[in-house]
Parts: C-alpha cells; sequence; structure tokens
C-alpha cells in the first residue's frame, strides 16, 4: 500500500516556516489545481496527536475545493510551546493563538475552517472569544469534533486514568522523565503496540504498513512538547464549550464506529451551540484516517454530502 510517507519531498515542498508572537512552527499549504475555486480559502486545524505529515493526506484531498492552509498548534508538531513565551498551554490561549494566526493570514478573507477533533474544540473556543470572526467564516466543518466531556463514548476507567496520567506529567520533572524513559523509541515500538488504542489504530493495515505507521507514532509522541499534550488532555476531559452560543451552522462529519465519541450526545451539545446543525456521515473503520494514510485513503473522511456543501 502506497502512502503520502514514501514521498516527503512532495510534502516538504508544500510546506512553510510561520512565527508567531515569538513561537516559531510550520505550516501546510496546498494550492488547489481546481480553476473553479483558485480563490477560495480553507483552514484546517488538526487534532491532539497529530502533526503536518500526518494530516498531509486529508489536506491534499480537501485541496479539491480551494487553497488549503494547515498551521501547527504551539506545543504540537515539532512547534515551539507556550512555555517558550512564559504562557501556559490552556484553550483559551491556543484560541487566542488560533485568531490571531487568521488575523495575520487571511485578513479580511473569507475563509472554510475544518477543525479536526481537539482542532474544532480550539476552533468553537476561539468563535467564542472571538465572535467578530464569525463574519469572515463561510463554512465551519467539524470532522469527528466534539464540545463537551460527556460526549465521550469511552468508560468512566479510562477517563479517569488518562485524566490522572495528565496530572502528573504535565509538571515539569516528570514531563522530561515521561519524554526521556517512557516516550524512548525503543519502549514505545515495544510497550506501545500492545496497547488497545495502538491494537484499534493497525489491525487493518499490512505487516509493512504497521511497521510504517509505528516509526510514525515515535516521531508523533516525541515532536509532540509533554507538557502541553498533558494539559490539553485534561483540558479536554474537562471540557465545557456549551456555556456560549455562536451565531452560525456548523457541517459535523461523524464515524458510524467512532471508539472515542457517542455521536447522539455530540449532536446534542453542537445543538445547543450553534443556530444549525448537518450530520454528514464517513464511512470508516475508526475515529481517523490511518497516520499513514496518503490522499485516497483519507479520502472517506470527506463524505459526498460534504463534498456537495464544498462545492457550492
Amino acid at each position: 500500500m502506497e502512502n503520502i510517507f514514501d514521498d516527503y519531498a512532495e510534502i516538504r515542498k508544500n510546506i512553510q516556516p510561520i512565527d508567531i508572537n515569538g513561537l516559531k512552527g510550520r505550516m501546510i499549504r496546498i494550492a488547489s489545481k481546481n480553476k473553479k475555486f483558485s480563490k477560495k480559502e480553507i483552514l484546517v486545524i488538526y487534532g491532539h496527536h497529530a502533526s503536518l505529515e500526518r494530516i498531509y493526506g486529508i489536506a491534499d484531498e480537501i485541496s479539491k475545493y480551494g487553497n488549503v492552509t494547515a498551521p501547527d498548534l504551539p506545543g504540537f508538531g515539532g512547534m515551539d510551546s507556550f512555555y517558550k513565551i512564559g504562557m501556559k498551554p490552556t484553550l483559551d490561549n491556543m484560541a487566542d493563538y488560533l485568531a490571531t494566526f487568521i488575523k495575520l493570514r487571511f485578513r479580511n478573507k473569507k475563509v472554510t475552517i475544518i477543525g479536526m477533533s481537539l482542532g474544532f474544540v480550539i476552533t468553537t473556543r476561539m468563535l467564542q472569544r472571538y465572535p467578530e470572526l464569525s463574519k469572515n467564516v463561510d463554512k465551519l466543518v467539524s470532522m469527528v469534533g466534539f464540545t463537551r466531556k460527556d460526549d465521550y463514548a469511552l468508560s468512566k476507567k479510562s477517563i479517569r486514568t488518562y485524566t490522572a496520567l495528565a496530572e502528573i506529567f504535565r509538571h515539569r520533572v516528570p514531563a522530561v522523565f515521561f519524554y526521556n524513559v517512557i516516550l524512548h523509541p525503543s519502549l514505545i515500538r515495544i510497550a506501545y503496540a500492545k496497547t488497545p488504542n495502538a491494537k484499534k489504530k493497525f489491525e487493518n493495515l499490512s505487516k509493512d504498513d504497521q511497521k510504517k505507521a509505528m516509526d510514525f507514532e515515535v516521531i508523533l509522541w516525541r515532536d509532540n512538547d509533554v507538557r502541553t499534550y498533558m494539559e490539553m488532555t485534561l483540558e479536554m476531559m474537562r471540557l465545557d464549550n456549551c456555556h456560549k452560543s455562536i451565531d452560525m451552522p456548523v457541517h459535523h462529519v461523524s464515524v458510524k464506529n467512532d471508539q472515542y465519541f457517542n455521536n447522539k450526545v455530540v449532536e446534542q451539545h453542537m445543538r445547543v451551540i450553534f443556530n444549525d446543525f448537518y450530520e454528514h456521515e464517513a464511512v470508516m473503520p475508526n475515529h481517523a484516517p490511518s497516520i499513514i494514510a496518503s490522499k485516497e485513503e483519507a479520502a472517506p473522511l470527506v463524505p459526498k454530502s460534504l463534498r456537495k456543501v464544498f462545492s457550492s
């Protein structure tokens, strides 16, 4: 199975450096090859366990409908963390960063925003804190996003475990131990593959692709700032974005077999926040495409009904 990581040169030519408020990172910029959408702008915000390389396949697929921009988030994908400038990686600070990026990059242009999982959480909080930016958003899309802690389909035991671990490793000294010991490449390859999460991710991959996926998991885990990763885990475990409404509709991509979220509850909470809700069901085996998914393999995350919305 061919995948995008067989050709890093193709990825590198569409990645540019960014520097926002002293935080250095990168962004994807893919110009649409479709002349019909040559003036349309699409902003993609990735999720919790992600990088530009991981979402390149879906970004490339979405570029059929406009020029795609996808920035790093502080502390993720190798970008400097908020700690570098004396700030904490809170949800509000992530939202402020995203608002700054939009103002600098798009100014008064109309833009379609696609938030993937945590990316949608950050986008929602941004629109709540900066309602004036709503006039610049022509379409808002949630790709397996959520808005409240009750949206999880995880067991109470799993939530307690994730919360307890994040509480420990969000601190400086434990985070250093976590990075140098628990996230040692050899230990990731030995231990992570045995976790239920990894087994679910790898179950539909060939042995060759399992190896590629594990190699990339090592990069993903070690590129993320540990304290940022843990702080954002806590934010997600305690999330409540239902405190303020947003006067615009949302298009939500759900996955029938999503192992993380209860789609019915997700819809209920989104209807509390947004003035309308449109669901687009993606036919996929998991919450998201494989971390080594090519453009073609990531395509199911954009259902036909959503493609019609993009084309309108």
